[in-house]
């Protein structure tokens, strides 16, 4: 078990998981602030307002900030280091 967190806080993903955090988090946070902006005007409270939009930010990052393994599919391969003439 305490690899699989120590995994989660190293923060290892590839590429292709940022473009997917980064679609997440821009859509996400424009819904959370549409919602949260209509409920607060339904209501006519700030309070309902900032709670909502706390609320939902709050599950966005327990959503995208930690590497889970849903971003890490695609890892980077790397080449084999070559020799070179000082080397040998």
């Amino acid at each position: 078990m305490s690899s699989y967190i120590q995994h989660l806080v190293e923060g290892k993903i590839d590429f292709e998981g940022q473009k997917a955090v980064e679609k997440i988090a821009h859509n996400a946070l424009i819904a959370v602030t549409a919602i949260s902006f209509l409920l607060g005007l339904a209501l006519q409270s700030l309070r309902v307002t900032f709670g909502a939009y706390g609320l939902g930010v709050t599950i966005l990052f327990l959503t995208v900030i930690p590497a889970w393994p849903i971003f890490n599919k695609h890892p980077v391969v790397w080449l084999p280091a070559q020799e070179t003439k000082k080397d040998k």
